[in-house]
């Protein structure tokens, strides 16, 4: 089948009536992720975001993204992490606790025969290497500023997209259609896909923190009754914050001057990492859950948030995305080998890209949904069982492995980029 020729990623001009055999919008961390992992394939590839040349989505802002080690091998293999600027911090270990209950867990990469679980990032200097990366594609056609209008009526051989920009509106026209918009999906909502949503009544404020004991490779994450409180080792020798407030008590936690704010925390973490010292500016983050009804229609697929959206307890929400994208890639790669002209949108294919990520999407998602509501619910009978279930957790190998297996991003069907290791660009 043959295919357009497109301009590269420098352009960002629709050409009305173009045909792309892969159409992706949303342009933020699974979106672009996935644009690179197909760029190799030499196929006409196009890009809708909504930031303009030059500006950094919103979605990379101060937060701190822990990459599993399965998501730093697939983003050394597509040369992101090379691009990282900032100094990145392992994650030796991941220490576990809940306020009230007795016991604790502890994971250790050197007990499991690894240096490290996973690497930290700041969610603005992965934004950045994303940009760095995608500018070098050579087959990637750019759409921004520009946003998602809806859907023309079925074509059995290419979908028909509208978009609005600076230019006014314009047509667009894909093989495959990929919704990797986010949670509030406007490309789930066109394509009639439903979805199951729950609200936590949480509200994370997330921010960097300078603490007494300077980090040392632990990942802290102690449960509370309005949810986690977490910090995760940094590479600038600060912590990542995450704290969980009930939704109710929000508006009074963003008020809050530094001090205050800070004796919040302590209190709700404790002294593990001494005294708490400082903090920057605190960004507040509704959490609610949302699974798609189905992952793919006629000629279309969703990944990332507007597949799924889970609580960000265990940090799996970005890994989770990312193997989305690179399973679809995969797939896509796989059918090519064997037929360059192989048609993006085939029903097979989509099919497949279901059926393989069905496992690791199920089980993530009740993993983290558990979880969040086990550890904040804060009846007298379940402390007995969160304490045993600490123990256990920490003592049987069983438990260690199920969690730590987890904890690196091995879950159900891995694509291959996640398994091959990393040899440059992690540090």
């Amino acid at each position: 089948m043959p295919q357009t020729d497109l301009s590269p990623a420098s352009t960002h001009v629709a050409s009305e009536g173009a045909l792309h055999d892969v159409l992706i919008i949303g342009g933020g961390l699974v979106g672009a992720s996935l644009a690179i992992a197909l760029d190799r394939l030499g196929l006409a590839v196009g890009l809708v975001e909504a930031a303009p040349p030059g500006a950094v989505p919103p979605v990379f802002d101060e937060r701190n993204l822990s990459f599993a080690e399965a998501t730093v091998n697939a983003l050394t293999a597509l040369g992101v992490m090379r691009k990282l600027r900032a100094p990145t911090g392992a994650i030796e270990r991941i220490h576990v606790s809940r306020s009230g209950d007795f016991g604790r867990t502890l994971l250790d990469a050197a007990r499991h025969g690894r240096s490290e679980f996973g690497r930290v990032v700041i969610a603005r200097d992965f934004g950045e290497a994303l940009e760095a990366r995608l500018g070098e594609l050579q087959h990637l056609r750019r759409y921004r500023p520009m946003r998602f209008l809806g859907l023309e009526e079925d074509n059995p051989d290419a979908r028909v997209v509208r978009v609005a920009g600076e230019t006014g509106e314009h047509r667009l026209r894909t093989r495959l259609l990929v919704g990797a918009d986010g949670t509030r999906s406007g490309v789930r909502d066109a394509l009639g896909i439903g979805a199951d949503e729950h609200d936590y009544a949480q509200t994370l404020f997330v921010t960097r923190l300078r603490a007494e004991r300077t980090p040392d490779g632990t990942a802290y994450e102690r449960f509370g009754n309005d949810g986690p409180t977490a910090l995760l080792p940094r590479g600038d020798r600060h912590f990542g914050l995450i704290h969980g407030v009930a939704r109710g008590e929000a508006d009074a936690v963003a008020a809050m001057d530094e001090a205050a704010f800070l004796a919040r925390v302590q209190e709700a973490f404790g002294w593990r990492a001494g005294r708490f010292l400082s903090c920057g500016a605190r960004s507040a983050y509704p959490v609610t859950r949302m699974m798609a009804q189905a992952l793919a229609a006629p000629r279309a697929v969703l990944v990332g948030n507007a597949a799924q959206t889970i609580h960000p307890i265990g940090a799996q929400g970005f890994n989770l995305g990312l193997r989305d994208a690179l399973t679809l890639a995969e797939l896509i790669e796989d059918a090519r080998r064997g037929d360059p002209g192989f048609d993006c949108g085939d029903a097979a294919l989509l099919a497949r890209h279901a059926q393989r990520r069905q496992d690791d999407r199920g089980r993530t998602m009740a993993f983290s949904d558990g979880l969040a509501r086990f550890t904040s619910n804060d009846s007298e009978l379940l402390r007995p069982l969160r304490s045993l279930g600490l123990f256990a957790a920490d003592r049987l190998p069983s438990a260690q492995a199920f969690l730590v297996g987890a904890a690196m991003g091995y879950r159900g069907d891995v694509p291959a980029l996640c398994r091959t290791p990393a040899t440059a660009g992690a540090a």
